[in-house]
């Protein structure tokens, strides 16, 4: 799906933001899907991927789960849990998937798995209001 021209700078996914993460998801039957090797530019501290980059991926994963289902929407609420700490480096596995759907309300799932054998690296869920493209 083409980008509106709002999204294009998205810090995650947007291809026109020159300091962004420019990850690229896709639709797998019915899990939103895309891989990252998070770098330097994304660490906390200690050789480790900062939290919030983190939550950053999972956020977007889940809403371009509604995304490429011709839904825009934005984070109403969101819990995320960290299981492992995500060295820099570390090819990543993000997933996104729908829990359920109460009229403009969208409950979605979040992961990040550890692309090498599937460990689960950090989870999160949330809630998404939905809105007209």
């Amino acid at each position: 799906m083409a980008f509106e021209k709002s999204a294009n700078s998205c810090f995650v996914c947007g291809p026109a933001n020159s300091s962004g993460l420019k990850v690229e998801f896709q639709m797998q039957e019915d899990v939103c899907c895309a891989e990252f090797t998070p770098g330097v530019d994304q660490m906390g501290y200690d050789n480790v991927t900062h939290g919030g980059i983190l939550f950053s991926l999972l956020d977007d994963v889940m809403a371009n789960w509604l995304w490429l289902q011709g839904e825009a929407c934005f984070t109403a609420r969101a819990e995320v849990r960290y299981r492992k700490q995500v060295a820099v480096g570390t090819p990543i596995l993000l997933e996104g998937r729908m829990i359920k759907r109460k009229g403009p309300l969208a409950v979605m799932q979040g992961s990040i798995l550890r692309a090498s054998d599937g460990v689960l690296l950090v989870e999160a869920n949330a809630s998404f209001m939905l809105r007209k493209i």
